[in-house]
Parts: C-alpha cells; sequence; structure tokens
C-alpha cells in the first residue's frame, strides 16, 4: 500500500462528508484521544438524532399507560331542522269514529331547533393486549437507548481513525524536516566543494534536485495535515475553522500493549458487548410480543362507561338559550367477545410467526459474522504488526545506509549517485513505514469494534 493512495482516500473521504459542521468558538481546544470521542459524542447531530428517538419512545411508553386511565369527553350538538320529517298514524288516533279505512294522518313530531351537550366517562377494565404492550413498549425504549450507544460507537471509530490520521501525517511532516534539514546541509557542502573544484557541477544539481523534491513533498503532507484536521473536527461537530490541539503523539502509543490488549479482548469476548448483537436480541423481544399479541386478540374486551348530559327543543331559535334544559344520564359495561373472523388472526399469527423465525436466523447469521470478522480482525491486526516492526527495521537500516554514504562521499570514497540513492531509499522506506502505522492503526480501530470494546460508554 503506497502513501500516496492514502492521500487520495482520505481526500476523497473528508469530500464526500464535510457538508457543514457544528460551529463551537474559535477557541484553541486540546485534545486526547479520548477527549475528542467524548466531545464528538455530545456534539454529534446523529447522536442528537437518536436521542430524540428515545425520547419519543419515553412518549410512546406514556401513550400505552394512558389506554388505562379514564377516558373523558364532552360533545354537544345544535340542529336547525329545516324539514320536520312526519309520522302516520292511524285515523283513529285524532278520531275514534273513523271508518277502518280511513287514511292514515301524517303528524310532526319535532321541533325547529334542538340541542344537546354530553359529557361521556370510558374505562378499560379488562383488555389481555394491554400489559403485553407495556412490555412492549419497555422493551422499545431499551432498543432506542442501543440505537443512541450504535450511533456513539460509529462516531467514535470515525474520531479515532481521524485522530490517527492527523498523528501520522503530523509525525511524518517532522520526518522530513529532518530529511531535508540533512539533504540540504549536504547541499551547501556539495556547493563549497564544488567551488574549490573537489565536486563536479552536476553533482551540485543531482542534490539540488533532491531537495527541491523534498519540499515539494513536505508541501503535500503539509496540506494533507491540514485536511486530516478538517476531517477530525468535521467527526468531532466542530466548525471547519476552529483551532484545535492534539495532546497525544505517535510515540505515546505502545504497539506491544496493543497488541496484547487485543489478544485479551479476543479471549474474553462476550457477544453481548456487540451492540449489534444486543440491538438484535431486542428486536426478538418485540418479535415475540408481537406474536403473543395475535392471541391476545382471542380475548373479551371489558369496558365500563357513563354519560350525563342535557337537550332541550323549541320551535323559535331565540328560547333555545333561555328554555329550561332536561338532564339525562346512563351508566353501563360494553363486553365485546370475538367469535369468529374468518381466520384472519390464523394467518396474522402465521406471519407473525414467519417473522419472529427470521429475526432469529438473522441473530445466528450475526453470530457467524461477528465470529469470523473476530478472526479476521485479530489475524490482520497481527499481519499489520508484523508488516509495520519490518518497515520500521527498513526504515533504521535506510538511515544507516544513507548515513555510511554521505560520509564515504564526504570522504571522496563514494559517489554523488550512491548518496542520492541511499536517500531515495531513505525517503522510500519511511514513506512505506508511514503507510504501514496509519493502516495498523486503523485495523486497530477496526479490530476494537469487531470485539465490543471501542467504546465502553452507555
Amino acid at each position: 500500500m503506497k502513501f500516496t493512495n492514502i492521500k487520495t482516500a482520505m481526500a476523497i473521504w473528508f469530500l464526500t462528508l464535510v457538508g457543514s459542521g457544528t460551529s463551537i468558538a474559535q477557541t484553541k481546544q486540546e485534545f486526547s484521544l479520548n477527549e475528542a470521542i467524548q466531545f464528538a459524542i455530545q456534539n454529534n447531530l446523529n447522536i442528537k438524532n437518536a436521542g430524540l428517538d428515545a425520547l419519543s419512545s419515553e412518549a410512546r411508553i406514556q401513550e400505552v399507560r394512558g389506554v388505562a386511565l379514564p377516558q373523558v369527553s364532552v360533545a354537544g350538538s345544535l340542529s336547525d331542522n329545516l324539514i320536520i320529517q312526519r309520522v302516520f298514524l292511524p285515523a283513529q288516533f285524532a278520531n275514534p269514529n273513523a271508518p277502518a279505512d280511513a287514511p292514515p294522518i301524517a303528524v310532526q313530531f319535532g321541533v325547529n331547533y334542538s340541542s344537546n351537550l354530553t359529557g361521556t366517562l370510558n374505562q378499560l377494565l379488562f383488555d389481555a393486549s394491554y400489559r403485553l404492550g407495556l412490555k412492549a413498549a419497555e422493551t422499545y425504549r431499551q432498543l432506542a437507548q442501543k440505537n443512541i450507544k450504535a450511533s456513539k460507537i460509529t462516531v467514535a471509530e470515525q474520531v479515532a481513525k481521524a485522530y490517527y490520521g492527523v498523528l501520522v501525517n503530523e509525525q511524518q511532516i517532522k520526518l522530513l524536516d529532518l530529511n531535508i534539514a540533512r539533504v540540504d546541509t549536504l547541499y551547501q557542502n556539495t556547493v563549497g566543494l564544488n567551488k574549490q573544484g573537489f565536486a563536479e557541477k552536476i553533482d551540485v544539481s543531482r542534490l539540488e534536485v533532491q531537495v527541491n523534491n523534498l519540499k515539494a513533498e513536505r508541501q503535500n503532507v503539509k496540506n494533507l495535515v491540514d485536511l486530516s484536521y478538517y476531517l477530525l473536527k468535521f467527526q468531532m461537530g466542530l466548525g471547519i475553522n476552529d483551532n484545535i490541539t492534539l495532546t497525544e503523539q505517535i510515540q505515546d502509543i505502545d504497539l506491544d500493549a496493543m497488541e496484547r490488549d487485543n489478544m485479551k479482548e479476543v479471549a474474553e469476548f462476550d457477544y453481548n458487548q456487540r451492540i449489534e448483537f444486543a440491538t438484535l436480541q431486542s428486536q426478538i423481544q418485540l418479535a415475540d410480543l408481537d406474536l403473543q399479541s395475535i392471541s391476545k386478540l382471542y380475548y373479551p374486551r371489558l369496558t365500563a362507561f357513563i354519560n350525563y348530559g342535557y337537550n332541550t327543543g323549541r320551535n323559535n331559535f331565540g328560547d333555545l338559550f333561555v328554555s329550561p334544559w332536561f338532564n339525562s344520564s346512563i351508566v353501563g359495561i360494553n363486553l365485546s367477545v370475538p367469535v369468529f373472523d374468518g381466520f384472519q388472526k390464523k394467518y396474522q399469527a402465521q406471519q407473525k410467526r414467519f417473522t419472529l423465525q427470521k429475526t432469529q436466523n438473522s441473530a445466528q447469521l450475526l453470530k457467524n459474522t461477528i465470529d469470523l470478522q473476530i478472526r479476521q480482525s485479530s489475524i490482520t491486526l497481527g499481519n499489520s504488526l508484523q508488516t509495520l516492526r519490518t518497515q520500521k527495521r527498513n526504515v533504521d537500516l535506510a538511515q544507516e545506509v544513507a548515513r555510511v554514504a554521505k560520509i564515504k562521499y564526504q570522504e571522496g570514497v563514494g559517489s554523488n549517485i550512491e548518496v542520492l540513492d541511499a536517500e531515495n531509499s531513505y525517503r522510500q522506506a519511511q514513506t512505506n513505514y508511514f503507510a504501514s502505522l496509519y493502516n495498523f492503526l486503523q485495523t486497530k480501530v477496526d479490530a476494537d469494534k469487531a470485539s465490543g470494546k471501542l467504546y465502553a460508554g452507555n
């Protein structure tokens, strides 16, 4: 893996993510890795949205509980009977002496205006699905909390990778400064030797090209450092123009301790440490409760009610509000017993059962996937560390070769080309080392995530 590829990857990653950032005070702030993660967790908008979902789940629980509380309503009406319907009565109703075949008479029963006002109270007495609904609401609350933690883990992963990217790039620019200083010193000495006739002009030109290339590379890495900071601030929820300083250094990272911690994490792994698995367990509970809710629909439902109201009616609209109002009241219970629904609940239960089985299968598949991820991350981390150590050894060897080549050239027993080749090899070894270091740190973050130890907070 070439370091230039890392530059391109980070640039693409940043450009696809950057859109807007939460601007914090324009004061310089210092962050360790853990402080940066905690700051991001407090300010990341995705986590805030997950928190709003959790608040919504709390409101849902109260909504379900409200079903068992008294339900009170008030209703009123005002009617203008434009045409009062007539009722047909036998003729004998008005005239007992009327013949039997006399036509019926049409009589209006009603007034032109009528009004009523009624208050009703309903109280749930028994519903088998109610307590099940409370259990489902509680499970939904747990699921919302797990979704918050899943968002925090994602943010911790993004911040950690961006933080390590900054550290690697800053370390590289420090070594480039040392390389430039060393080669520039050799260049100045060669210029002096050329003036005295002890070195050829072409030797000066070669070293000048080397210095220029190193300076150009330093500028590229400097731009990459800026880009790395932009990416880190974006992941933390800071504004692009906010000033931050990182308190950790690459030298502070104990690679051997990282390897030991990873081996310990793999040995002590529990599936519930993976938030995806814990979330899926909650989904299984919800699917099971959903299935149980179908069977509860076969139980009767009992409610009590009472209402109290007034009504009145007059032929003159003006009298409607001054005339006496007559009260009425009724109390009773409603019992609803399901008898036959055309097998609807039977087939609904089948669908819910299939959903539950699919969720259980997904849990088993996730366990297998987690096992594979842990093994892969452990092997990949070991390979990355081995490669990193090899590249570090190559840097030390290339540095020694460059040092000897420089001494030989200054003593007149080596060539300028040999010095340049040694410097190029040294620089290439450094580039490979930083690529390996960056890859190792990214792999370590992935390994921590696979073992469920990336973020231990709630």
